[in-house]
């Protein structure tokens, strides 16, 4: 599982391709030496050296079709949102070939008052969460002034939601997917593991295996100058949440030409290789973790015991029962350690969620999984009913395709596990063993990481959070120093993502820049 996570109503997120994507504010556990020596034959070490580069600024004429189709919109839902289709290449080698993807468009318009200033294109990460469900959540909650002047619009990236999702496995399957043990003890567990990784691959080839080798972030970056083109707008106006800050930052590396006000918030280091990600990981969920007991232990209804280290103690006694005796969790299921351990980074995600997972603790205490199991099927995007949305899967078919596995095969995660777990002693097994997941994958990944210097663009703004959990706060001082025009803005503080998050001076600098243009020098802080 890569966390940065789904989307939901109250905040952003990534999602599963060793599958947790993100991190810590370092990447160093208590030896940080050895887990250096650890990653070095996965590092990128040449990425300082690769350099994503830009396309030719004129549109070739293979794809003219596509930049001068017309946009037919039409009310969807609510008379205020308005929904259209756009046609992109299949492959960007092969276009006119008559193989196309269709794309789910929506924008809400500018309420004024005020100049409009063109469309604001939206992605709440993932990847895989819906662009155009996160647009709508925006377009009722991002900073008044900003919604005045804006459009605010969306793309479903191909594969996701709306525009021809990937599809893999029956809600059946997907439940025991979920359920399956990624801290295995023995050999049959490993080998049940392995099962379970190869079936979910197996499943999105027989499902998708048109989308599959063509649902790159490349791909969906050049989907999006398409986009841009058909609003009318000669340059992209863009706010990225999440791995939609690396969709942001690949797009200014392609097009940086075409770069108007760019904001990446929750940053991605596109030179990290796939085991150095969840690694990291870990590691921030370790972190959030930490400053959840904190908050906790200092209530008096904390169901983990009134210190940090009992804390820890307490949650790891709880999943170590949940390994050994699922608890009861209503309607049939079970909560195990998977489950359980899954409900719990879930909430780490953001401080609004801590209550939630206070509750679900202290249900489990009492012997009921059934709210350490919500938080779970929140994170996955489950139903009532049982079915599951395509986050999951779009989720794993991105970053499958975005860079090569983080281990190939069980032995390489026994070897990782002991590094893993010095940088986060409570989740680093977890993290180790869901590294496994692209090992399986049907296609051959077509990424690497990479340097994103897109020269010549517009000032880019990359926001980061000191103590995100999912995408590290060292992440975001790397792609504003890796960005030929970035620009840090730092917020010290907990959550993943800061933007129309509730805080005055994050926001006023970010409408700042969106409405005037305005940057700064250097680095700014908000605290």
């Amino acid at each position: 599982m890569q966390f940065p996570r789904p989307f939901r109503a109250t905040g952003t997120a990534l999602a599963l391709a060793g599958l947790l994507l993100a991190g810590c504010s370092s990447s160093q556990g208590p030896s940080g030496a050895d887990t250096e020596a650890f990653d070095a034959p996965h590092r990128a070490t040449a990425a300082v050296n690769r350099v994503l580069e830009p396309l030719p600024s004129a549109v070739p004429g293979k794809l003219r079709p596509y930049y001068e189709q017309k946009l037919v919109w039409k009310s969807c839902d609510t008379p205020e949102f308005q929904c259209a289709t756009m046609k992109a290449p299949l492959d960007y080698d092969a276009p006119g070939s008559g193989k196309d993807v269709t794309l789910e468009v929506s924008r809400k318009r500018a309420t004024g008052p005020g100049k409009r200033l063109g469309a604001l294109l939206v992605n709440p990460g993932g990847p895989g969460s819906s662009a155009i469900e996160y647009m709508r959540y925006a377009a009722v909650t991002f900073p008044a002034p900003v919604r005045a002047r804006y459009d605010i619009a969306a793309v479903d990236p191909r594969g996701v939601g709306r525009s021809e999702p990937v599809r893999c496995l029956t809600g059946r399957e997907m439940d025991a997917f979920t359920a399956a043990d990624t801290t295995p003890d023995d050999r049959g567990e490993k080998t049940a593991l392995v099962r379970a990784y190869k079936e979910f691959a197996q499943g999105c080839e027989e499902k998708s295996s048109r989308l599959l080798p063509h649902v790159g972030t490349v791909e969906s970056a050049r989907d999006m100058d398409i986009l841009r083109a058909l609003l009318g707008d000669g340059k992209l106006t863009y706010v990225g949440k999440s791995y939609g800050t690396f969709l942001g930052a690949t797009y200014a590396g392609l097009f940086p030409g075409r770069v108007g006000r760019l904001v990446l918030d929750g940053a991605m280091d596109p030179t990290l290789s796939a085991r150095e990600i969840s690694r990291t990981q870990g590691g921030g969920f370790e972190e959030a973790f930490t400053a959840f007991a904190e908050d906790c232990t200092a209530r008096e209804d904390c169901p983990l015991g009134d210190s940090v280290e009992e804390a820890g103690k307490q949650l790891d006694d709880l999943l170590r029962g949940l390994d050994a005796e699922p608890l009861p969790a209503g309607g049939g299921r079970r909560l195990g350690e998977a489950l359980g351990t899954t409900g719990v980074l879930s909430a780490m995600y953001a401080e609004s969620w801590w209550g939630q997972l206070r509750a679900a603790l202290k249900q489990a205490d009492a012997g009921n999984g059934s709210g350490l199991l919500a938080l779970s099927d929140a994170y996955y995007d489950r139903a009532p009913d049982g079915e599951y949305g395509n986050l999951m899967y779009a989720n794993a078919a991105v970053n499958c395709l975005d860079l090569p596995p983080a281990a190939q095969g069980p032995k390489e995660v026994e070897t990782a596990v002991g590094p893993f777990e010095k940088t986060s002693p409570r989740f680093g097994r977890y993290f180790a063993w869901a590294s496994l997941m692209c090992a399986y994958w049907p296609v051959e990944p077509t990424g690497e990481p990479r340097r994103i210097e897109a020269k010549g663009a517009a000032p880019i703004v990359v926001v980061g959070t000191t103590r995100d959990p999912a995408t590290p706060y060292r992440w975001a001082v790397s792609l504003a120093d890796q960005l030929d025009s970035g620009r840090l803005l730092t917020y010290d503080g907990d959550g993943h993502t800061a933007y129309a998050q509730g805080d005055d001076c994050v926001d006023t600098a970010v409408n700042r820049y969106l409405l005037e243009g305005d940057v700064w020098d250097g680095e700014h802080t908000c605290d």
